[in-house]
């Protein structure tokens, strides 16, 4: 079905584009597929094996085009492990994207922050993450033509790209963080007691994407780039209750400086 979907994908471009960036928008941040140039949409359920999201705030569809002068892949939303997708369905889009000459991959999500110190709204680049999900993408047959059986992840979000990222942000004039990623499966928000544990560990921002494309991602030899959207705090460390809507509203504020920062970062790779 690898071949299928590559095949079916590279049919619709037409040689168009060569796209070796690409993109995964999460949670309130699919705006930024609306500003690639002379866009090829390709709707999920059109192309074999994919899945579409359930979820508000991801369109479903992968848009294919120009961002700052440079050919892109975007996938404007994802599926989740909490839709009761399976988990080699989430990473799926991530091998295609291997066999299409993906090099470079921007991971986006929003995200729940476990720092006092991070504000609301801000941006944080991912430097590592802690898997809570339960589960890893790579349990299962190896496909030797994609990676190893026991991929190293000592640097999944690359040094060079993280070092890039900061450089735009602060040429935007854009306060941005840095910090450890922790993915839950969700769709319950995480307990205080929860919170509490993973602030313990070593996590600064806490969702329910992210780790398992980053993952696969390493595997496939592709770069990977994190970017989280801070949407609230965490449960327990205020009194406000979490809903997906406040991460929704969150994105709609934070949407004009993430494409700032996202339009720049492409510029230069």
């Amino acid at each position: 079905m690898l071949l299928q979907a590559a095949n079916f994908i590279e049919e619709k471009i037409n040689n168009k584009y060569i796209p070796e960036i690409a993109l995964i928008l999460g949670s309130g941040l699919g705006a930024l597929a609306d500003e690639i140039n002379d866009p090829i949409k390709i709707k999920y359920h059109e192309i074999p094996a994919f899945k579409q999201s359930s979820i508000t705030g991801h369109v479903g569809q992968l848009v294919v085009g120009k961002l700052q002068g440079k050919d892109v892949m975007i996938m404007q939303g994802r599926i989740h492990l909490y839709e009761g997708h399976d988990i080699k369905d989430i990473v799926f889009p991530i091998k295609v994207m291997k066999l299409l000459g993906i090099k470079k991959l921007i991971i986006t999500n929003a995200a729940g922050s476990l720092n006092e110190n991070f504000e609301v709204g801000s941006l944080m680049l991912i430097k590592d993450h802690i898997n809570f999900m339960g589960t890893n993408p790579l349990i299962g047959r190896n496909d030797e033509e994609l990676g190893v059986r026991f991929p190293d992840m000592s640097e999944i979000y690359d040094k060079e790209l993280l070092v890039h990222a900061k450089k735009c942000a602060d040429k935007l004039k854009i306060k941005v963080e840095e910090g450890v990623y922790v993915a839950d499966s969700g769709p319950s928000f995480e307990t205080p007691a929860e919170v509490k544990m993973m602030r313990i560990l070593g996590g600064d921002a806490i969702g329910m994407s992210t780790v398992p494309e980053a993952i696969v991602a390493n595997y496939c030899n592709i770069k990977v780039l994190g970017i989280s959207c801070l949407a609230n705090y965490a449960s327990g460390i205020t009194d406000t209750k979490l809903s997906h809507q406040e991460v929704m509203e969150a994105g709609e504020k934070v949407k004009d400086t993430f494409s700032k920062l996202i339009k720049e970062i492409v510029k230069d790779l």
